[in-house]
């Protein structure tokens, strides 16, 4: 049964499991604050989006981008103003679509190189990570932002750059996060077994469908929404900060 660790307590990911290998873990509500997702980035794209798009709709790598929303919202015959529509519409629907989130990160990109915001992260995730790392353990991020996004995020953040503490990254390229196989593809892609990989996050249809595959999980609950969510769950392990978490 799930429970939350308190002040002086650890949850110990141990035997009978096998050891971690490798951390894999989300970003927003996990490292970083939703509220900067929210209430930062997302406005900022919202703004920057469009008149980027505009601008840069000859370039090659954006007229991909454009042709990419036309595909995947079925309209290939949509106009640059009608392409724009639907990023706009995507964005209000908080629309997990690949080109969207690469666009996004393409915006993301000025504001952080302009010091128009850092990337928020968590002390207790900085310092925790950090050890991990120290010790020799392999880290990645997996989120439905873009791979670039996410580079930009620890890059460019509070803490200064973190980049160097992640062997890699994994977005919705690699499949969707709610889905089982996307968790299968990532063990694949790294090589390891399942069973040896810790996948954190705050959602728990992320860490059921990791769990299906045969992940060890850990459920980060932050705040009081999504610690009653995890208590009505029990499937997974749950703390309130990295620092709860000793890896063996």
């Amino acid at each position: 049964m799930s429970e939350f660790m308190g002040d002086h307590d650890r949850l110990r990911l141990e035997e009978p499991t096998p050891d971690v290998r490798a951390v894999i873990t989300d970003i927003e509500g996990t490292t970083s604050d939703i509220a900067f997702v929210h209430d930062v980035l997302f406005p900022y794209a919202r703004d920057y989006l469009p008149p980027f798009v505009r601008a840069h709709s000859q370039e090659p790598a954006v007229t991909a981008l454009i042709e990419d929303v036309r595909t995947e919202a079925e309209e290939p015959g949509a106009d640059l103003d009608r392409v724009i529509t639907i990023l706009e519409k995507w964005m209000d629907e908080d629309r997990k679509a690949t080109p969207l989130k690469t666009l996004q990160g393409l915006v993301w990109e000025k504001g952080y190189i302009d010091g128009d915001f850092t990337g928020h992260v968590y002390d207790d995730a900085v310092a925790t990570l950090q050890a991990w790392a120290d010790d020799r353990r392999a880290l990645y991020v997996y989120s439905s932002g873009s791979v670039a996004a996410q580079k930009l995020l620890f890059t460019y953040s509070d803490h200064g750059d973190l980049s160097d503490l992640f062997s890699g990254y994994f977005d919705t390229r690699i499949g969707a996060k709610k889905k089982m196989r996307s968790y299968k593809a990532i063990a694949a892609e790294l090589g390891e077994l399942p069973a040896s990989l810790l996948f954190l996050s705050d959602v728990g249809e992320e860490l059921d469908a990791a769990a299906n595959a045969g992940l060890q999980t850990c459920w980060v609950a932050r705040d009081e929404n999504t610690q009653e969510k995890a208590r009505m769950s029990e499937r997974h392990p749950v703390v309130t900060s990295f620092e709860d978490i000793e890896l063996v």
